[in-house]
C-alpha cells in the first residue's frame, strides 16, 4: 500500500493528534466525538491524512485545536497549552486514531463512521498496552462486522439521501445508481464525471464511495 506520508513523520502525527484530543477534551471541555466531528467537517482531517506537513508536523496539537475551533466559529477561551502530556485516555485515542488512519489508508471520515471516538475510548482499557498493530487488527474486525452494503450506500445514508434524491441531484440514472449500491455494477468502472458528481453531492472524497 502506498501511504500519503512517509513513516518517518508518523510519530509526529500520532503525538500531535493525541495532544489535540487531550487539549480539546481536558482543557477546552469539548466532547471527544464533537471534536472529531469538527476535525472532519473543518477540512483539517483531510489535510492531515494527505500528509500536509503544516498539519502533521508544523502545528502542535494545541495549535491544531485552536485553528479547528476558530474555523468552526466556536467561541472558546483557550487555556494555556501544556508542554508535556501524560498518556491520558483522550491522548491515546487521538494517538491510535492517527496510527490507524496511516496504517489503513482510509479517510478519517470513513474510519469514524464505523468506529466513532466513543467506541475507540471503550477499547482503551484492553488495548492501550497492546501494540498499535493489535489495535489495527481489532479495528479491522469491528469494521468487517459492521459493514453491510457498499461504500456508496453507506455514504448516501450518512448524508440522508434517498436513492431517488441522490440520482436527481447527481444526474446519475436511478437504475444505474441502484446497481452500484447492489454491487452488480462496479462504481470504479463508471465514467469519472459520474463518480465525481456522486462524491460532490455526498460531500465526501471519491475514495469514500469506491469499494
Amino acid at each position: 500500500m502506498i501511504r500519503a506520508y512517509d513513516e518517518s513523520y508518523l510519530d509526529w502525527a500520532m503525538k500531535n493528534l493525541g495532544e489535540a484530543f487531550d487539549y480539546a477534551v481536558n482543557a477546552c471541555g469539548i466532547a471527544m466525538d464533537r471534536f472529531a466531528e469538527l476535525f472532519v467537517s473543518s477540512g483539517y482531517a483531510e489535510q492531515f491524512q494527505k500528509g500536509n506537513p503544516k498539519y502533521i508536523v508544523g502545528l502542535s496539537g494545541s495549535e491544531l485545536v485552536m485553528e479547528i475551533l476558530t474555523k468552526s466559529g466556536m467561541t472558546v477561551s483557550f487555556p494555556e497549552p501544556q508542554t508535556e502530556y501524560d498518556c491520558s485516555t483522550e491522548y491515546w485515542c487521538g494517538w491510535i486514531l492517527a496510527y490507524y488512519q496511516w496504517k489503513s489508508g482510509r479517510s478519517f471520515r470513513d474510519i469514524l463512521d464505523i468506529l466513532p471516538m466513543g467506541e475507540i475510548h471503550r477499547l482503551y482499557g484492553t488495548l492501550h498496552e497492546a501494540s498499535e498493530d493489535k489495535f489495527a487488527d481489532v479495528a479491522d474486525t469491528i469494521r468487517r462486522k459492521k459493514q453491510t452494503g457498499t461504500n456508496l450506500q453507506r455514504q448516501r445514508k450518512r448524508a440522508g439521501y434517498s436513492q431517488k434524491k441522490l440520482a436527481e441531484k447527481s444526474g446519475v440514472n436511478l437504475r444505474t445508481l441502484q446497481q452500484y449500491e447492489l454491487g452488480t455494477k462496479q462504481l470504479r468502472n463508471a465514467a469519472a464525471e459520474s463518480v465525481m458528481a456522486l462524491a460532490s453531492v455526498l460531500g465526501c472524497d471519491i475514495e469514500d464511495i469506491l469499494d
